[in-house]
């Protein structure tokens, strides 16, 4: 049995389609909200005990072949025509350090690999310890992780004969190189040339990385300047010969620009976010801050489960860029706080064709690829989608101006939660009335 949709929700669906373009209103029939269904899941799926930041609890587990879901919703994405067996990608860091960690992550099920960000010269990168400090939720769960680790310290040559190894050893699995020069026409070019003959499948260009490497005008140095951007693309998709993504920094005012400009640049996709720099906190005991280097710290990038939302925001900014200016032509991989497969499909929701975890391996394993493709195959199965496509950015329609909604909320009349004006707050009532305009 199926439930309904409130009517209120169809007539604001109505209402603010009107007040949509006609490319937005045609993209909303093709993906409308979905009723929900009492089902949990449609798909077979095996159910077991596993631990999430400490805590038992039952997560649906798919049964994958070479990363490919055997039964259930179909997984499979295509992107720049590459095809991968299911969303889920390593994000550029130490899970895709070296020959080792990577053939885990392809023997585990994951879709994708992302290696650790490879520059022409590594003698130049020297990295410290400890380089990563925790952030815990009164309950000890951990929400937050910053680190100050550089791109890779290991040998240009070296990194390429296992790239090598590894499309000898899984030839149809999806393996992408990430990539980060200064500002020098010629060392891009040695470094795109270099990394294709290695056979990888794609380039994700690191205009985002912001510690260490900003410091040499490099990462998120880049990042920031769209002209300096523009004409880094340019150099690079002049030489490329496969697909390259540009990876975003958040550490920006609007996110869009960078986009945009590495997009009409020639990038097939984007990749966003990035770290959000930070400053973990200050050991009120030695009175240094963390992560303490010598007594000594430097502003680092921070991930996991708390920048989610932050995430969640820049990537529906780059899906309507994507959807409104490139007709839906180009990529968009979404990175930032995805634990658990219904993390994922909010960024799937919002127009992102694939999904990148890389401190959620480091904080659960390789394994997990198995729980995430579960719990988003649970999720397609309660709306019965059969495919990523089916609801691929069926979310974005439904944002719109704050005036819009004040205007849509009197059309339809709708009672108000909680107080009706700022007047109305007491100082006793405070918590509740706050609680009372929460959504539910």
């Amino acid at each position: 049995m199926q439930h309904q949709l409130p009517s209120s929700f169809n007539q604001i669906h109505a209402q603010n389609c009107s007040m949509q373009t006609s490319r937005r209103c045609c993209f909303a029939q093709r993906h409308p909200v979905p009723k929900a269904t009492k089902s949990r899941s449609r798909c077979d799926l095996n159910v077991r005990a596993v631990k999430q930041n400490g805590d038992a609890a039952q997560r649906p587990v798919a049964n994958l072949e070479n990363g490919k879901a055997v039964s259930g919703p179909d997984l499979t994405v295509k992107l720049n025509g590459l095809t991968m067996p299911n969303p889920f990608v390593i994000g550029s860091g130490p899970p895709g350090t070296n020959y080792a960690v990577m053939k885990k992550a392809f023997e585990e099920g994951w879709g994708g690999v992302i290696a650790k960000t490879v520059s022409v010269d590594s003698s130049k990168v020297t990295n410290v310890t400890p380089r990563y400090a925790k952030l815990r939720s009164n309950d000890r769960q951990v929400i937050g992780w910053e680190n100050i680790e550089l791109i890779s310290d290991r040998p240009l040559e070296t990194m390429l004969d296992e790239f090598k190894r590894l499309k000898n050893e899984f030839p149809d699995r999806v393996l992408i190189a990430s990539i980060m020069e200064e500002y020098n026409k010629g060392a891009w070019e040695e470094l795109i040339e270099r990394c294709e003959e290695s056979g990888v499948d794609a380039f994700e260009i690191n205009f985002s990385c912001p510690h260490g490497m900003p410091e040499r005008k490099m990462g998120m140095a880049m990042g920031q300047d769209p002209e300096i951007l523009q004409e880094v693309c340019g150099w690079i998709n002049e030489k490329a010969s496969i697909p390259v993504w540009a990876k975003m920094t958040p550490n920006i005012t609007d996110i869009t620009f960078p986009a945009r400009t590495a997009l009409n640049a020639g990038c097939e996709g984007v990749a966003a976010i990035n770290t959000i720099q930070s400053v973990m906190g200050v050991n009120l005991k030695t009175l240094r801050p963390e992560p303490s280097v010598e007594g000594y710290s430097t502003p680092g990038g921070y991930s996991s489960v708390a920048v989610k939302p932050i995430a969640l925001a820049k990537v529906m900014k780059i899906g309507q860029v994507i959807r409104d200016e490139f007709d839906n032509k180009k990529d968009l991989s979404g990175i930032g706080g995805v634990e658990t497969g219904r993390d994922a499909a909010e960024f799937l929701l919002l127009g992102a064709n694939s999904v990148q975890v890389c401190t959620g391996v480091m904080l659960h394993g390789y394994s997990m690829i198995k729980q995430l493709c579960g719990e988003l195959q649970e999720f397609m199965s309660e709306h019965d989608f059969k495919s990523i496509e089916d609801f691929r950015g069926a979310s974005l329609p439904y944002f719109t101006s704050h005036r819009e909604l004040v205007k849509m909320q009197k059309e339809n009349k709708a009672k108000r939660r909680g107080l009706a004006n700022d007047a109305e707050w007491s100082g006793d009532g405070f918590v509740k009335e706050t609680e009372s305009m929460v959504a539910k």
